[in-house]
């Protein structure tokens, strides 16, 4: 039984609203006195002329109930419904213990949407800022894909530009360290920061010459990067490039995050300097001191440049070619870019000029901005090296966890230890990540989301863990169920947070919120706790153990599909 489009359904019947609209506004109330679903009047005064609380007083007078809901009052402006209790937690206990792979999962979406995320540049290092990005887009692909949507993840890596020819100048000019064993493609990261505090020195001494010497080897180097023909240093390009793609693989393998295609700026750097030389032809685009720019100020959104007067390309360039790339290869009908929300005007920018250009489906490209993570210190700069390198977050990461579950279990084994640090540890940091609006700076503090308490990763870990360890004491034995006797406000409470589920997935997904996902799941855990600590299971006699662990098993089910929306598992034990 649906009980939230039974609501729906008595209140389409009363009222003039559509279904979508009283979905919309139909809530959950704070506390189950106040019922199991809570719809505000205030959408229906304009029409009807009467005050909120007025309208819910008539509303509750013309309603015919059903068996599903035994009970509707007004509180002030608001109705609030009531659910059968037995029947409802029979319902909803048995659907998720019924579907255990697929419970939340939506109906199969007709929109085929594409994902573009994490997209870092090589000769770059990869830091903890990088982390907020790639845990985001891994979720709102998981997100979509559990509500239906046909989801292709995309990587779009940046392997040209000016940072490289940097890197790859003073690595020929003036490294004189050896190349290490691992993490080759972080190794380059210190020599880009080292390029720029070279060039900065030059710059702010006295001695001029050097540093107009040093910006035209670079500005060579970035040349014969451009140059059509193969040279050695190009060559140089393709082998360094490889190491930075090898530790990126071996990064989002650690974190548990994939894609199922990889875009490289190089090979859409030609396309869309052809792509904007045939617009320029048709008139869109107009020269302007040698550069080529597209006049969006009738559009509040200033001058947009899509080509520098140098002939070279810029981001834009290439994010042209490559959204035309997406739409003819890929038949997409939404294209998400999930990038940070300094570059708002730059998407706002591109979208409008891709509509000008003709692409129909421009409208439905959509920049999932988000803020940025920072140090206590301040912003991180990967130009000027005050970052937390990947490596070295994994090592602390590992290292402290590691001590941890040693005092915990001194009796496990190196192997088991290990991998139960490294999944408590990929899940403390996507959870931190993806756990904050959008819209909220992070500031990074590992202690915090390495706890085993509080908002964390690791405590909804944990919440499954005792769940397991539940079932290890009771061999797995369930027994007679009895529903009704789920009667205490904490297993009601759990039960109705369990219920809204596949709802929360929905708004998450629709709306590229997996924030909305990892609240929820951090409220089932709070909300099990209390339960586990109020009330008795292995001990409770007769019909009323079995239905008290069915409730466990159920939670630890939602607990883990929905945690594997934020790409986090969940060790045995703990």
């Amino acid at each position: 039984m649906d009980y939230r489009q039974e609501v729906i359904r008595l209140l389409k019947e009363n009222t003039s609203l559509s279904e979508s609209q009283i979905d919309d506004s139909l809530e959950v109330p704070p506390s189950l006195e106040l019922g199991d679903f809570a719809f505000p009047c205030f959408s229906l005064t304009k029409e009807l002329k009467k005050a909120p609380p007025v309208i819910a007083e008539d509303l509750v007078k013309k309603m015919t109930l059903s068996d599903s809901i035994t009970r509707v009052e007004n509180k002030g402006p608001y109705l609030n419904f009531f659910v059968n209790r037995a029947d409802f937690n029979k319902d909803v206990v048995e659907t998720v213990l019924r579907e255990t792979k697929y419970y939340g999962k939506g109906k199969l979406k007709s929109k085929k949407v594409m994902i573009e995320y994490s997209q870092p540049n090589t000769h770059k290092a990869f830091h903890v800022g990088h982390l907020r990005n790639a845990s985001l887009g891994d979720s709102i692909v998981r997100t979509m894909r559990a509500a239906g949507y046909k989801v292709t993840a995309a990587n779009y890596i940046g392997d040209v530009g000016t940072h490289i020819a940097k890197c790859l100048w003073y690595y020929k000019k003036f490294n004189k360290e050896p190349l290490p064993i691992n993490d080759k493609g972080e190794w380059l990261g210190k020599l880009y920061t080292a390029a720029n505090k070279k060039l900065k020195d030059a710059e702010e001494s006295d001695e001029s010459d050097v540093f107009d010497k040093y910006k035209a080897e670079v500005s060579e180097t970035l040349k014969l990067l451009e140059a059509p023909e193969s040279n050695e240093l190009i060559e140089l390009w393709k082998e360094t490039r490889q190491w930075s793609l090898d530790d990126f693989h071996d990064i989002y393998s650690w974190l548990n995050t994939d894609f199922d295609i990889d875009f490289f700026e190089s090979d859409v750097e030609k396309e869309g300097k052809q792509l904007v030389e045939e617009f320029q032809k048709k008139g869109l685009f107009k020269e302007s001191d040698g550069a080529l720019i597209v006049d969006l100020k009738e559009y509040d959104l200033d001058v947009f440049l899509v080509l520098k007067s140098d002939g070279n390309s810029l981001y834009s360039t290439k994010d042209l070619a490559l959204a035309a790339k997406k739409f003819r290869e890929f038949d997409i009908d939404t294209s998400l870019y999930v990038v940070g929300s300094e570059q708002r005007m730059y998407f706002k920018q591109l979208f409008k000029t891709l509509e000008l250009m003709g692409f129909e489906r421009a409208k439905d490209c959509k920049h999932v901005a988000y803020e940025l993570v920072m140090v206590p210190s301040g912003k991180m700069s990967s130009r000027d090296g005050n970052v937390v390198l990947f490596s070295q977050l994994k090592s602390q990461v590992m290292k402290t966890l590691e001590a941890e579950i040693r005092s915990r279990h001194d009796d496990w084994s190196d192997q088991k230890v290990m991998h139960s640090a490294k999944i408590i540890g990929v899940g403390a940091l996507r959870f931190g990540m993806v756990s904050q609006d959008l819209n909220k700076t992070i500031v990074f503090d590992l202690n915090e989301w390495l706890s085993f308490e509080g908002e964390t990763g690791p405590y909804i870990q944990y919440a499954v863990a005792r769940i397991n360890s539940i079932f290890r004491k009771s061999v797995g034995e369930i027994g007679e169920i009895d529903y009704a006797l789920l009667n205490s406000s904490e297993e009601q409470k759990l039960v109705s947070k369990l219920a809204a589920y596949p709802e929360i997935v929905s708004r998450a997904a629709d709306d590229q919120k997996p924030s909305l996902v990892a609240r929820y799941v951090l409220d089932v855990a709070q909300d099990f706790n209390e339960f586990y600590h109020q009330k008795q299971i292995l001990k409770a006699e007769g019909p009323l153990r079995g239905t008290r662990l069915s409730l466990a098993l159920a939670t630890k089910i939602v607990l883990t599909n929905g945690l594997n929306l934020l790409g986090i598992q969940c060790p045995e034990e703990m």
